[in-house]
């Protein structure tokens, strides 16, 4: 079984075949070529995982060879072979891609050692793109993981009203990964060719939001000094993200309506009615049922902003979610920081799995990527990467740290601030809901099985679920009664 194909390019025919030699006897699939020319012809009608390169060539020279590498095949790996003199260069070559380079004269040995380290970062390079791969096929879309169940139909929903014109609402907690939904939904649409507009509504007071989506006239208030489009008008044949939605006043609410019903509206300040062609996204913490019944929003609006309802489970009811989601981010964030594949220490798993995320996909990419920073010259990533306080009590053993969630939250035998000030009543019921969600991520989220798990019957799962507002158990299955 072969170790790996490699390419030998040397035109010192001693040296190359005592290399060829070296190599075959190892494992590796080796070919070979003398000149530069020669090099090139070979990376370009084939792939190899190393590419071992003279610096100094007849016809192109290793660093020629090194960019056609990098330009054909991104995941080749390149080592350099260079004289005393040439160091600078081969050090230039290293920012254009090259792994490493070796200096004449070295032995054998020392270039065995470096392939032998560099195979290792092929195969592992190799099974994080086979990782994607499968994750992209069967727990992804449009760069949104999700292996739960729940979040596998929000996935299959935003994949078939990807090809429409239908208005979407998302709904989800912040940092759930509402604005990649969006993001998705766009790049996967007829109108991906056009632009994707996103406005924060939350960010902006009611009349500067009316002029940021639909413009204004030159002169329609102070400091108007010229006429501006609006992001509808930007957004013409594109999409239209409109983030926070349930933070809009009655006017704008009036304003979008007609939008949405007539496909047309009037600058600030202007009378010209101008048309548009924009299909619309928006997302919102809120709940805007809710918002409707206590009269914060416009009933008609509501029913033209929910044509597909999206709901997003927060990362708390989706922990079978995050450790696929910390493996990808953390091997994405080493390849970007240009470091040696990484993996979690048997303790961080534990902490990643036990804890609650109340920032969902948001906390858990900033904490992967603090932890990424902290064990940038470790092969693993520890628990106390994760917190990333100097004296975590899992590096130390001693007292959580104020302000850290992991080390309050997760800490055996340690008082959480958390649970300061609960009575045993709210205690056990925060407990149980916990405990309700981990047998319904266990079991698929199949509420016969869960409640055979728990011990309850049906019913009584369904009231719980119903009382501690765990989303997806609303009403009984299809076909079954309570």
């Amino acid at each position: 079984m072969s170790l790996g194909s490699i390419l030998v390019i040397d035109d010192e025919p001693l040296m190359r075949l005592s290399m060829v030699d070296a190599l075959q006897a190892i494992g590796y699939e080796v070919r070979d070529a003398s000149t530069g020319n020669e090099g090139l012809d070979k990376v370009r009608k084939g792939r190899f995982d190393v590419v071992i390169t003279d610096l100094r060539l007849p016809g192109a020279d290793g660093l020629e060879i090194v960019q056609t590498c990098k330009k054909h095949h991104p995941s080749t790996e390149v080592i350099l072979i260079t004289a005393h003199g040439s160091v600078d260069t081969a050090v230039q070559a290293m920012k254009h891609g090259a792994y490493d380079y070796i200096t004449k004269p070295f032995s054998m040995e020392e270039l065995l050692l470096i392939v032998e380290r560099v195979s290792k970062v092929v195969v592992l390079q190799k099974e994080n793109r086979e990782l994607r791969e499968e994750l992209e096929q069967k727990f992804s879309f449009g760069g949104i993981i999700g292996k739960n169940r729940r979040m596998q139909e929000v996935l299959e929903k935003v994949k078939i009203v990807s090809s429409t014109d239908a208005t979407v609402l998302v709904y989800g907690e912040s940092g759930t990964g509402k604005e990649l939904i969006a993001n998705a939904i766009h790049r996967n649409s007829p109108r991906s060719q056009h632009a994707l507009i996103k406005v924060s509504c939350a960010a902006l007071p009611e009349t500067l939001l009316e002029a940021e989506l639909f413009g204004h006239e030159k002169g329609a208030f102070t400091g108007a000094l010229k006429q501006r489009r609006g992001r509808f008008e930007l957004a013409h044949q594109g999409t239209l993200f409109l983030d926070e939605i349930g933070e809009i006043s009655p006017l704008v609410q009036i304003k979008l309506l007609r939008v949405l019903q007539e496909r047309q509206f009037e600058r600030v300040g202007g009378n010209e009615t101008i048309e548009v062609d924009v299909r619309v996204v928006c997302a919102t913490q809120k709940n805007l049922k809710r918002e409707v019944e206590q009269g914060r929003f416009r009933e008609d609006l509501y029913y033209r902003l929910n044509v597909v309802p999206v709901q997003i489970p927060p990362m708390r009811e989706r922990k079978e979610d995050v450790f696929v989601i910390a493996e990808h981010l953390l091997q994405r964030l080493a390849m970007r920081n240009q470091q040696e594949p990484k993996q979690f220490s048997r303790q961080a798993k534990e902490v990643l799995m036990r804890y609650s995320f109340p920032g969902n996909v948001r906390e858990l990419e900033n904490t992967v990527e603090r932890a990424v920073a902290l064990a940038q010259n470790a092969d693993e990533v520890q628990a106390w990467d994760l917190c990333g306080q100097s004296h975590c009590s899992y590096r130390s053993g001693g007292e959580p740290q104020a302000g850290c969630g992991f080390c309050e939250e997760l800490q055996p035998g340690k008082k959480s601030q958390r649970g300061n000030g609960e009575t045993l009543a709210v205690a056990r019921e925060r407990f149980e809901r916990v405990h309700i969600i981990d047998i319904l991520n266990q079991t698929g989220w199949s509420k016969t099985m869960a409640a055979k798990v728990l011990g309850l019957s049906r019913k009584s799962l369904w009231e719980k679920c119903k009382r501690y507002d765990i989303s997806s158990v609303d009403e009984p299955e299809e076909g079954q009664t309570l």
